[in-house]
């Protein structure tokens, strides 16, 4: 009866990363059994994540950061001035690219080329024949050694487009050589790894930003002022879908389907897109995860994944993604008021309003500039990105508590401290 009891309940570190797949595995540490007098109700995990130690918890805009704690968090402008060791920056900024693992390294190796204050100088991987086509393709050197390419004169930044459990130990050999990084989400697989990234490149004065690119799309804007408005009425239900028919058509390579790797299957890559977005619409914080991931191709990640959000006042959030279908990307939203549907094919946002037969178009306006342009321009003034930094904190913070979910098929029980 005693282990029955203890059994129940499960206390989550959540700077360890657990995996979505293997509770037999290393990562099997994630999990601490724990009995406490207060604690979840039968089949909850129960998540305390630490404070979040990466700036203020503000947006882009400059309001407060939809789901920020409402006390104990230190208030400043959306960017701010850092002192730089050397205020000197070059023009154009000399950028290389690291990591040709993932399939948006060329994007940005393309990007860097087409923007008018960068340039691309070199390309490393190290994977030797892939780093050498991708050099040969982008028509600048590949250097194999990434020590001598970080001691380079010629170099001022780099993009980071390895595997996610790589990210963390070679952001470090990056900052510890004087380079700004902009980098494919996650920004690291457990929050202790990305909130020690951040303060390492506070502390060298290096712009740091992470790929968050549909938070800057017009619709996600038009999204938020409709509910800052409450045009919505109180909010009831949200639902995001985003996915691809990568698994299934043969494009996706196959070591986004490898764990030791990848850290997780079709939620901690494509779906980190619904999750951010989730957030910015309902809040960092939702009192509860559930998560469940099935795996049609047989691959051992997941291939698709619905993850469910409960937030306090009883809103639910839906995310859910995969690499097995080409759906269009969809929102979808209700409240007491009006509902809300955004499709993409048409890049088309309409409301309906309660009592109401016809839907009414909402004009969706252009994109603010991209994350990569926002680094760009972070590099120059000597600014920091709070807003993207605290939501790529959050948005591991949320991956790893579903992948535990997932892992456990518990719900998980999450909360912020303010401590």
């Amino acid at each position: 009866m005693e282990r029955e009891e203890r059994a129940r309940f499960v206390a989550v570190d959540p700077s360890t990363y657990c995996s979505p797949r293997s509770e037999t595995s290393s990562n099997v540490r994630a999990l601490r059994l724990s009995r406490v007098e207060q604690g979840p109700r039968r089949g909850q995990v129960d998540v305390t994540p630490n404070a979040i130690a990466v700036g203020s918890a503000r947006d882009y805009s400059g309001r407060p950061y939809r789901g920020a704690p409402a006390t104990g968090a230190v208030q400043s402008s959306s960017t701010r001035s850092i002192s730089r060791r050397d205020s000197r920056v070059s023009n154009p900024i000399r950028v290389a690219v690291l990591g040709f693992w993932h399939v948006h390294a060329a994007e940005y190796a393309a990007r860097v080329r087409e923007h008018p204050d960068t340039e691309l100088v070199a390309v490393w991987d190290d994977d030797l024949a892939r780093g050498q086509a991708a050099a040969d393709a982008a028509g600048v050197p590949f250097v194999h050694d990434l020590d001598a390419l970080l001691a380079r004169d010629d170099l001022d930044a780099v993009t980071v487009t390895t595997a996610t459990t790589e990210h963390h130990a070679i952001m470090l050999r990056v900052i510890q050589a004087g380079r700004h990084i902009f980098t494919e989400k996650l920004l690291a697989p457990t929050v202790a790894e990305a909130e020690e990234v951040i303060e390492a490149a506070d502390n060298a004065s290096l712009a740091l930003v992470v790929s968050l690119p549909r938070l800057y799309h017009g619709y996600a804007q038009a999204i938020v002022e409709q509910l800052d408005e409450q045009r919505l009425g109180d909010l009831t239900y949200c639902r995001i879908r985003l996915s691809h028919d990568g698994a299934v058509a043969g494009w996706l390579p196959e070591r986004f389907y490898d764990p030791a790797v990848a850290v997780g299957g079709a939620l901690s890559d494509l779906g980190c897109h619904p999750v951010y977005l989730t957030q910015l619409f309902l809040g960092a914080a939702p009192a509860t995860v559930s998560a469940t991931y099935a795996s049609f191709t047989k691959r051992e990640v997941e291939d698709q994944a619905v993850v469910t959000l409960g937030y306090p006042g009883g809103v639910i959030g839906v995310v859910e993604t995969g690499f097995v279908s080409n759906n269009p990307f969809t929102i979808e939203m209700h409240g007491t008021r009006a509902s809300l549907a955004y499709d993409s094919t048409r890049n088309q946002l309409k409301t309906l309003s309660a009592g109401e037969d016809t839907w009414k178009s909402l004009s969706v306006p252009g994109n603010d500039a991209d994350a990569f342009s926002q680094w760009v321009s972070h590099i120059q003034d000597g600014t920091r990105a709070d807003d993207n930094l605290t939501r790529a904190v959050e948005l591991t913070r949320l991956v790893s508590a579903a992948n535990t979910a997932a892992a456990t098929g518990a719900t998980v029980r999450y909360g912020v401290s303010t401590a």
